[in-house]
């Protein structure tokens, strides 16, 4: 095994009903039965309608169930919101925000998801914070200040007890979606390293513990490569994630990657 934890997931966004979430689910369950949640922790966050009955499906805890956006108030006048206490009630264990289809589509600001993030971890929730430049910003030379300005806006006032809560999903938005194109391995690492740097200005030496995960575009050619890189900790991944056997053998892959690469250095 790696020296490092590795962390493995996918949001299943407005697909998979109900019926296909189980069935995904408890066919992904049984295919990684006998990965040791200590050194790879995976999870999936299905859809709102999907959740009850997904976690009613897991007979074991190595795959984590968690919701793809949750209101920063516990209760009130917030029509089409979803509390933290009702995901409490469920049994969620993850909330992802910031994911680039909130800020850019649904108009989500910096400051509003910095109020997410800090109730997700008030309420006892692992935060998933999801950042990543547009097409635009990456053209126009300003990546790496929106990334920092995303990590430390996100990230503003955060409880002093969040370790272990909290992973960063690096998702470039051109990179995600039916028509986006991966970024180089080259890229991604260079990414990385000034998000973890960030993260160490932000936190401290905790920032050096903050797993970091990298999405967009992940797939079979390049998942192994990206997971050997120093600041990735794990893959958060896309389509080829959606069908259980594709997803348990790019997992494999990986872990097999990383752990020849553990035993010879």
């Amino acid at each position: 095994m790696p020296g490092k934890k590795l962390y493995f997931g996918t949001n299943l966004k407005m697909y998979k009903g109900i019926r296909e979430t189980v069935s995904y689910l408890c066919e992904l369950e049984q295919l990684t039965a006998d990965m040791d949640p200590e050194n790879v922790q995976l999870f999936v966050i299905p859809s709102y309608t999907s959740l009850p009955d997904a976690i009613r499906s897991l007979r074991h805890k190595q795959i984590l169930l968690g919701a793809q956006n949750m209101c920063w108030e516990e209760q009130g006048q917030f029509t089409g919101e979803i509390s933290p206490l009702m995901l409490r009630e469920l049994g969620i264990s993850i909330i992802e925000l910031g994911h680039s289809e909130r800020r850019h589509i649904f108009g989500e600001t910096n400051v509003m998801i910095n109020r997410k993030v800090i109730t997700g971890l008030k309420s006892g929730f692992t935060v998933l914070l999801c950042i990543g430049e547009t097409e635009e910003e990456k053209n126009w030379g300003i990546s790496d200040e929106t990334l920092r300005i995303q990590l430390k806006t996100g990230l503003n006032n955060i409880p002093p007890d969040f370790n272990g809560r909290l992973l960063i999903a690096y998702e470039p938005v051109w990179a995600i979606g039916v028509n986006g194109q991966p970024a180089s391995v080259e890229y991604a690492r260079d990414k990385h390293e000034l998000i973890r740097s960030t993260l160490c200005e932000i936190a401290g030496s905790a920032g050096k513990d903050i797993p970091l995960l990298y999405g967009g575009s992940v797939n079979p050619s390049n998942s192994d490569e990206l997971i050997l890189q120093p600041e990735v900790d794990g893959l958060f991944v896309g389509r080829s994630a959606w069908n259980a056997s594709d997803f348990n053998a790019l997992i494999r892959s990986a872990i097999h990657s990383a752990a020849r690469k553990q035993h010879y250095t």
